[in-house]
């Protein structure tokens, strides 16, 4: 009887339920899992999942609209020279005993001065805005030189706005970057193109195959080439590839083309007599017209430069709009501004094998514009690699790309960034 107890106490003992072996093979196996047929894949399971994408819409931006500090009392919005032109007027005459009279007699005296017509010299600022296409003048200017030269820094600093992304990295610029600059009658385009060398053999060096061969067949469809190259690299680590390129270009003059050599980031040269040294060794050669000392970063020097090719244009209309920007040279601004972010995020080779495009571009009713763009990868690893643990890294290249953006625009933007695989 006591076995048969002892038996029974056994058997009411509730049983363990054995763990599944898969559980212990998703949380510490190493190599990848196959998927469960079970199992329905979301957002955040599959390979684009929500982590690889940046909504600007879901961050708290302050719009362009709202005010952020604190409302301060408003001044009176009195111009005291109207002020002081209504007080003379109403002075030369009697002041009538009538109150009510003299408030009114105030107020339009005020109304009279305010809207009053402008002076000669106004007149004369006003005309010059409007120029005729008769004395329109125009200029097509083209920048080439070795990768890392600063081209693109040139560029910007000439167009006044970022146009050509800017990085450290080598091989920044892809394609050929267009930057427009208005001044007075004269417009001059300015063509950002990618950085092109010779191999020691004196050819060109396609490096990068497509772009190259495309910067190398343009260079001669400019009013005026700009030949721009590192002097300070130059100084401290002299390249023969690119000492042949200045050469090359120098080596007769053009017919046609007018053609200046650049020395550019002279910030960085701490002898300023090294400079001399180097003008020395590329003055006798008769295919540079003249011989310009800048720094395309900071602008030291970039007024002589703009003045020369002022002094170049010739008569002839205007390409583009000097007032508006348009769209596909505001799309162009948006892949250069989100392509720079991501050099200056991402390293080694990555940057320069992913596909980006654009997909989306909507001005919405307020005024507002919502870009979308892709960033296809060929590897699941660089993928990884870009997203970041939690989407840290994409999220941060399109809160800084988004930012720099509005104040482009000065509108709002909504810009959606997806990481997905090719």
């Amino acid at each position: 009887m006591k076995a048969l107890r002892a038996l029974r106490t056994l058997s009411s003992k509730p049983r363990k339920t054995p763990l599944n072996p898969t559980f212990f093979h998703r949380f510490y196996a190493a190599q990848p899992q196959e998927d469960d047929s079970s199992h329905t894949p979301s957002l955040s399971d599959s390979e684009n999942g929500s982590d690889s994408v940046f909504d600007s819409t879901h961050y708290d931006i302050p719009t362009i609209s709202s005010d952020s500090k604190p409302k301060i009392p408003q001044k009176p919005t009195w111009n005291t020279k109207y002020r002081s032109k209504a007080d003379e007027l109403i002075a030369q005459k009697k002041k009538p005993d009538d109150l009510i009279f003299k408030n009114s007699s105030l107020a339009k005296k005020l109304l009279e001065a305010a809207v009053c017509l402008p002076s000669d010299d106004e007149d004369e600022e006003d005309e010059e805005e409007v120029v005729k296409e008769e004395d329109q003048k125009a200029l097509s200017v083209g920048i080439i030189g070795a990768p890392n030269a600063g081209k693109s820094a040139l560029t910007n600093y000439m167009v006044g706005t970022k146009v050509a992304a800017v990085s450290r990295k080598t091989n920044t610029t892809t394609h050929e970057v267009l930057g427009v600059m208005t001044k007075g009658d004269t417009q001059i385009c300015f063509f950002d193109t990618p950085g092109i060398t010779l191999s020691n053999r004196g050819c060109p060096y396609k490096d990068f195959k497509v772009r190259v061969e495309s910067a190398w067949s343009s260079v001669n469809l400019y009013d005026v080439l700009i030949v721009i190259f590192d002097v300070h690299r130059h100084l401290t680590r002299p390249d023969a590839r690119v000492i042949g390129l200045i050469k090359r270009m120098g080596a007769e003059a053009h017919p046609i083309q007018k053609r200046v050599l650049c020395m550019n980031k002279i910030d960085l040269v701490e002898k300023k007599k090294d400079l001399l040294t180097v003008a020395e060794q590329f003055k006798d050669l008769p295919g540079f017209e003249r011989h310009f000392m800048i720094s395309g970063l900071k602008g030291s020097g970039v007024k002589d430069l703009n003045q020369y090719l002022m002094d170049q244009a010739v008569k002839r209309s205007w390409e583009e709009d000097p007032f508006v920007m348009t769209e596909e040279v505001m799309k162009n601004i948006s892949l250069e501004v989100v392509r720079e972010r991501l050099l200056d995020h991402v390293h080694q080779e990555i940057p320069y094998g992913i596909e980006h495009r654009l997909m989306d571009w909507k001005e919405l009713r307020d005024g507002s514009l919502r870009i979308e763009q892709h960033l296809i990868t060929p590897k699941l690893s660089q993928r990884k690699i870009l997203v970041g643990k939690k989407g840290c890294k994409i999220g941060r290249i399109g809160m800084e790309a988004n930012e720099e953006l509005r104040s482009i625009f000065k509108r709002d933007v909504h810009l959606i960034l997806q990481v997905r695989l090719k």
